[in-house]
């Protein structure tokens, strides 16, 4: 029988998990790519512009991941940059999300299809990034792990929720928020 080694979730592990090799982080700040790697962010991983990291279950979420539920992140935008591939995003935006009822514009990367992020009109100076686009996968589980699971209303019966995570049954973000 082979072993599988397991990597030290406690340092930097940046895989080979798309088509970019120079995914990185340090102890303020990482980067974000898409899978192709024609777009990359950087953003701080703790306050005042790591904003929260929760759990979407809601049935907009559901949809745009085509998954059971979304892993965010909120980045405050005076502290999100774009490295490179500003100009490879394209947007589509719906006038009301099913949660809220705010507008969302949704940046994708026209390569590869892959969604970097959300605006909401409800969270104005706020751009909400998707966990899985972090290149350290370290970060993953240790700064970028979800504190809130929201609409847990609408989660699917066979998911359970989260451990430590603090239950919301609609958006924890206040009336009109995300």
């Amino acid at each position: 029988m082979t072993s599988v080694s397991t990597a030290d979730k406690s340092k930097p592990y940046v895989p080979l998990a798309s088509g970019a090799g120079d995914g990185w982080s340090t102890e303020d700040e990482a980067t974000a790519t898409c899978y192709c790697g024609a777009v990359q962010l950087k953003f701080p991983i703790h306050g005042p512009g790591l904003v929260e990291t929760f759990m979407c279950n809601c049935t907009d979420c559901r949809k745009i991941t085509a998954s059971m539920f979304a892993s965010n992140f909120v980045i405050a935008d005076t502290h999100l940059v774009h490295l490179r591939g500003r100009e490879n995003l394209t947007t589509y935006s719906q006038s009301h999300t099913i949660g809220t009822g705010n507008s969302m514009t949704n940046y994708f990367c026209t390569t590869c299809g892959t969604l970097m992020y959300r605006v909401s009109s409800g969270f104005l100076g706020h751009s909400v990034l998707r966990i899985g686009t972090v290149d350290d996968f370290s970060l993953h589980q240790t700064k970028l792990k979800p504190r809130v699971e929201q609409f847990v209303k609408d989660r699917v019966g066979w998911l359970h929720g989260a451990e430590g995570v603090v239950q919301v049954q609609g958006h924890n973000f206040g009336p009109n928020a995300v």
